[in-house]
C-alpha cells in the first residue's frame, strides 16, 4: 500500500489487497530465498519475527511491524518489530511516519495480522516493493498455517501426556490432598498459567479454594470462597465451564484475590454426574488471553483428571477395606487363639497357687498370674486397635494426644478429659513430643489396670517453667482409682524442657 492509500486503510486494519505488477527479476530471486528461509522453521514466534525482518530487508524499509490479530476479538494481541527500539515508535493502528507500505497476512482466508513497513532508505516505495510484499505475505500465510498446525499438534500432545501423567500419579497412591495438588500443578504448567487452583463445595453452599499451586506467593488464596448465589457459582455447580477475559474487572468475579489475575478458565471436575470440584487456571493481568484451542484442551484435561480422581478415590477405598478386613482377621485370631490360651494358663496357675503350701511358691505364682493378667489386657487393647477403621495419622501434637486418649477410651469404657495450656503445637517438637506421648501411653495403661477407675484427667501445659527459668512442657495424668492398700492413685507428672 502506498502513501496515498494510508488514510483509506491504516496498517492496523485489514486493507483489501490490490493487484500489483510482477516484481523485478533480482527481487524474485531474493523473494524465493526468503520464502524458503521462512518455511524452514515451524516455531511460530521465530517465524513471525523472521517475516517482518525479511520484509524490511527485501523492500529496503528502515522500520517494520507485524501486528497479530485476535480472531475472536479483532484486537492486536502481539507485535513483532524490526528496526525499532520498542513498539511505541510505530503504533500499529496508523503509523505517523510516511511513506509506508502495508498488507494483510491471510491464513485460510482470514486475516491473521497486518504487516507494515515505513521509511524506505532510497525514497518512496515502488510498485515492485508492493508486489514483493504481497508475494511474501501470501507465502507467509501458508507457512504460518503449517506452523500453527504443528504448534496445535504439539500443544495437544503435551496436554494428552499431562493427563496421562496425572492419571498414573493418582493411581499409584498418595493422599486426597496430594492428588488435588498434582492436578493443580500439572494443569498450571500446561496452561502456562500463574496459578492452578482447586475449589470444592463447602457447607455454606458456596465453593472454597482448597488447593493452590502458584508461581508467586500463594498467601490469602487457600480458603477463599465463592459466595452462594453468584452467577459464576451457578454455572460451576451446573457443570458448565466459565471463561473470564479479565478477573480483576469482570463483575461476575467476587473474591478478594481476583485483582491478582487477568484471563482465567474455571473448569468443572465432573465425572459420571458427580461434581468433585472446579479447576481454575488464571493468568496474570495483561497476559495473553486463552484461545479456543486452549479452552478445548483444558476442558478435556479437566474431564480426564476428574475421572482419575474418582478412580483414585475408589482404589483408596478398596485398599482401606482390604486393610480393615486383614486387621479384623488378625484380631479374631488373637482373640480366639492367644487370649483364650493365656486365660486358660492364668486359671491353671491360679488353681496351682491356691493348692501350694510354700510361701515362696505362692509369691512366684502370684507374680506370674499378675503378669499374665497384664499381658491379656495389653493384647485386648491391641485387638481393639486392630478392629478400628484405619485413619490418617494426625499431623499436630494436639491431634496425636487426642488420638491416644480416644484409643484408651475404647478400653476404659469412658473418655478421659484432656486440657491443653499454651501453644502446644508450636512449642512441643521432636524429640520431646515422642517422649511425652510414650509417657502418656504408659500412664493410661497403668490407670487401666487399677481397680475402680471411672475418670482420668490429662493435662498438657506448654507454659510450665523449670526452676532454672527455662521453658518446659508438663504432662499430668490423674485418675480416681485406688491402690491395693486402699490409698488414692498417685498423680503421674512428666516434665521436659522445650
Amino acid at each position: 500500500m502506498t502513501e496515498e492509500a494510508a488514510d483509506a486503510g491504516p496498517c492496523g486494519a485489514a486493507p483489501a489487497a490490490a493487484p500489483a505488477p510482477a516484481p523485478e527479476k533480482p527481487a524474485l530471486s531474493m523473494l524465493l530465498e526468503a520464502v524458503l528461509s521462512i518455511g524452514s522453521d515451524l516455531e511460530l514466534r521465530t517465524m513471525l519475527q523472521q517475516i517482518v525482518d525479511t520484509a524490511t530487508a527485501l523492500t529496503g524499509a528502515r522500520y517494520g511491524v507485524l501486528g497479530v490479530l485476535d480472531p475472536e476479538r479483532g484486537t492486536t494481541v502481539e507485535r513483532y518489530t524490526s528496526g525499532l527500539g520498542g513498539t511505541d515508535e510505530l503504533p500499529p493502528g496508523h503509523p505517523p511516519a510516511r511513506p509506508f507500505l502495508g498488507t494483510p497476512i491471510r491464513v485460510h482466508g482470514q486475516v491473521f495480522g497486518n504487516l507494515c513497513l515505513t521509511e524506505k532508505h532510497t525514497g518512496g516505495f515502488t510498485d515492485s516493493d508492493t508486489a514483493v510484499l504481497g508475494a511474501l505475505a501470501s507465502q507467509a500465510g501458508i507457512a504460518i498455517a503449517n506452523a500453527r498446525l504443528y504448534a496445535a499438534a504439539r500443544q495437544r500432545e503435551r496436554w494428552i501426556e499431562g493427563a496421562a501423567a496425572v492419571t498414573t500419579a493418582l493411581l499409584t497412591g498418595g493422599s486426597a490432598a496430594d492428588a488435588l495438588m498434582t492436578v493443580a500443578e500439572r494443569a498450571r504448567t500446561l496452561a502456562d498459567a500463574c496459578a492452578g487452583v482447586i475449589l470444592q463445595p463447602n457447607e455454606e453452599g458456596g465453593m472454597e479454594i482448597v488447593t493452590a499451586s502458584t508461581l508467586d506467593d500463594p498467601a490469602g488464596i487457600v480458603g477463599t470462597a465463592i459466595t452462594p448465589g453468584s452467577e459464576v457459582l451457578v454455572q460451576l455447580l451446573g457443570g458448565e465451564p466459565v471463561f473470564i477475559e479479565d478477573s480483576a474487572t469482570d463483575p461476575r468475579m467476587t473474591t478478594h484475590v481476583r485483582s491478582r489475575f487477568g484471563p482465567s478458565m474455571m473448569l468443572p471436575l465432573q465425572s459420571g454426574g458427580r461434581l468433585i470440584g472446579t479447576l481454575a487456571l488464571p493468568r496474570r493481568r495483561g497476559d495473553r488471553p486463552y484461545t479456543a484451542v486452549d479452552r478445548l484442551l483444558a476442558t478435556q484435561f479437566a474431564s480426564q483428571a476428574a475421572l482419575a480422581l474418582v478412580l483414585a478415590d475408589a482404589r483408596h477405598d478398596r485398599e482401606q477395606l482390604a486393610v480393615y478386613e486383614d486387621r479384623d482377621r488378625i484380631a479374631r485370631d488373637l482373640h480366639d487363639l492367644v487370649v483364650q490360651r493365656l486365660f486358660a494358663t492364668e486359671m491353671m496357675l491360679e488353681s496351682t497357687r491356691r493348692r501350694a503350701a510354700a510361701p515362696d511358691t505362692d509369691e512366684l505364682l502370684g507374680r506370674a498370674v499378675d503378669e499374665l493378667d497384664s499381658t491379656i489386657q495389653e493384647v485386648r487393647t491391641a485387638i481393639f486397635a486392630l478392629q478400628q477403621p484405619p485413619a490418617e495419622a494426625p499431623t499436630t501434637f494436639r491431634g496425636r494426644v487426642l488420638r491416644e486418649t480416644a484409643g484408651a477410651a475404647a478400653v476404659l469404657g469412658f473418655q478421659p478429659s484432656v486440657h491443653f495450656t499454651g501453644a502446644v503445637d508450636a512449642l512441643v517438637r521432636e524429640p520431646v513430643d515422642r517422649q511425652l506421648l510414650a509417657a502418656l501411653r504408659g500412664a493410661l495403661a497403668t490407670a487401666h489396670r487399677r481397680a475402680g477407675v471411672s475418670a482420668i484427667e490429662v493435662s498438657v501445659d506448654a507454659t510450665a517453667g523449670l526452676p532454672d527459668g527455662r521453658a518446659a512442657v508438663r504432662l499430668t495424668v490423674a485418675d480416681d482409682g485406688r491402690e491395693e492398700d486402699g490409698s488414692r492413685s498417685p498423680t503421674v507428672t512428666w516434665q521436659a524442657p522445650l
